[in-house]
């Protein structure tokens, strides 16, 4: 049985009008801890009259959940798996929503020297050389299936005591990157709400792989027949509007945009 509130699995629910409708959605802790969902939620509850309730986990969390039909809906970050979960009859769907890009964080005297690279695969490929401490997510989040593939593809084999997969959040993975000073990969919107930094910067960005695109995936009622359908079909309505638009491209940070909106 699904407990809602646990020390891995928290239910959220920012809607406030006692007659709304509820839906639950599933949610990454990157797009959580960004902020954007205090934006979003009150205004999903006054135009369609859904009170959203989420579940904030990572991205294969939010997955398996979706596949049992503990939930209506999800939005995570991580293509080739969401593509696997339609392929498998878990949603009818993929809906793109939104992007922001990943970026890699460390240590403001950079002793691997990543400022001046022009890849991703070089940071890495430096960080390891030198044996820097880094901070994994270690969750099967969409993050760490991102840090996985650019370990990969920089031809690392990322093991021994400089490297630190803690099995959190991105919140908690930053607290540890911060308290150790190490290295770590964030999307930029959770670095940019990030409150404990520490000595740590954002040190690369800009390769076109730290691309980070959010979808929006309906869970099948065809499969699951208790699901919200109806509700999970208005949300998305509403999260590919001109509204959610404004909104998404609207929210900054210390000046910053932090989300692209792209819904077709």
């Amino acid at each position: 049985m699904l407990r809602w509130i646990t020390g891995t699995i928290l239910a959220i629910s920012l809607g406030t009008a006692a007659w709304a409708e509820d839906m639950k959605l599933a949610v990454t802790t990157s797009f959580h801890n960004s902020g954007l969902a205090e934006v979003l939620l009150p205004e999903i509850a006054k135009d369609t009259g859904i009170e959203v309730q989420l579940l904030v986990v990572g991205t294969g969390q939010a997955l398996r959940l979706g596949a049992a039909g503990d939930v209506d809906a999800i939005l995570v970050h991580a293509k080739a798996a969401e593509e696997q979960f339609v392929k498998d009859g878990n949603a009818p769907h993929r809906t793109e929503i939104m992007y922001n890009d990943f970026v890699i964080i460390g240590p403001a005297d950079d002793p691997a020297r990543i400022g001046s690279v022009q890849t991703a695969a070089e940071a890495l490929q430096k960080i390891a050389t030198i044996q820097a401490g880094f901070v994994s997510r270690g969750d099967d989040s969409g993050t760490h299936k991102k840090e996985l593939s650019l370990w990969q593809a920089a031809g690392v084999t990322a093991e021994g005591a400089w490297y630190k997969a803690v099995g959190a959040g991105m919140g908690a993975a930053l607290n540890t990157a911060s308290g150790l000073n190490a290295y770590i990969l964030s999307d930029r919107a959770s670095w940019l709400n990030f409150g404990n930094k520490g000595d740590l910067e954002l040190l690369f960005a800009g390769d076109p792989v730290l691309f980070n695109q959010y979808a929006y995936l309906p869970v099948s009622a065809e499969k699951h027949g208790h699901v919200k359908a109806e509700l999970a079909a208005q949300v998305e309505t509403w999260l590919t509007s001109d509204r959610a638009k404004e909104l998404i491209d609207g929210y900054r940070l210390e000046g910053e945009q932090l989300f692209t909106f792209n819904a077709e």
